[in-house]
């Protein structure tokens, strides 16, 4: 039986990705144990997906410490408790300190919904229908010390089109970021992934020059 990578799961809201990154475990599509799902509301939807599924789930409002170094140590203290080894960020909305960045320096994911560096940041589908971009997608990348700065493991295309919404573009790219972040995480589960500078080197990487997009198509 292959190894299990112990993570945790950092949420916020609805928790789509969170159920993406579930239903790859339980399809034997991910070599991954949730030791812990972990949100900042207690309202947050996607603790409810992961109680469904019999996970360990906590609560803590970073309202009620007194800055965020004290709350991000709390949060630390927990993912060590669970022995969690890599940190999954699935629509966690707070930005991480120095605290927490050394503590799980290079085991920290996030998926952001545009082609970083490109459009980092909130509102990120505004962004890319005001500059009239052709394409969109998402990014799974390494946390660091800068807001969606840190090295980037994998991205997903998808078409603009002129008549989009922010909604309609973000549900187009939503679809693909439950596809890309069990896979990323699986790389790293395989231990396929390695850091250097700021790339991401990853073992076995396919080559196809003929993976092209044209829009308008030609």
């Amino acid at each position: 039986m292959a190894r299990q990578l112990p993570i945790g799961v950092l949420i916020s809201g609805n928790g789509t990705n969170l159920q993406a990154i579930i239903d790859a475990i339980e399809a034997r599509a991910l070599d991954a144990k949730i030791e812990v799902v972990l949100s900042n509301k207690a309202d947050a939807y996607g603790l409810a997906r992961a109680q469904k599924h019999n996970l360990y789930t906590a609560v803590l409002d970073h309202k009620s410490f007194s800055s965020r170094e004290a709350y991000d140590q709390a949060v630390v203290d927990i993912l060590r408790r669970c022995k969690v080894e890599l940190v999954v960020l699935a629509g966690f909305m707070r930005l991480l300190s120095p605290l927490f960045i050394k503590a799980y320096s290079n085991r920290i994911m996030n998926i952001h919904p545009a082609l970083l560096p490109a459009f980092p940041g909130l509102r990120v589908q505004k962004k890319a229908l005001d500059h009239g971009v052709r394409f969109s997608g998402c990014t799974v990348h390494f946390v660091n010390d800068e807001c969606d700065e840190g090295p980037i493991i994998m991205q997903a295309v998808v078409p603009v089109f002129p008549d989009d919404s922010e909604s309609v573009l973000a549900a187009r790219i939503l679809k693909q970021e439950h596809k890309i972040y069990p896979r990323a995480i699986q790389l790293y589960a395989e231990r396929k992934v390695h850091i250097v500078g700021r790339r991401v080197m990853v073992d076995d990487l396919s080559k196809d020059e003929k993976q092209v997009l044209i829009q308008p198509q030609i």
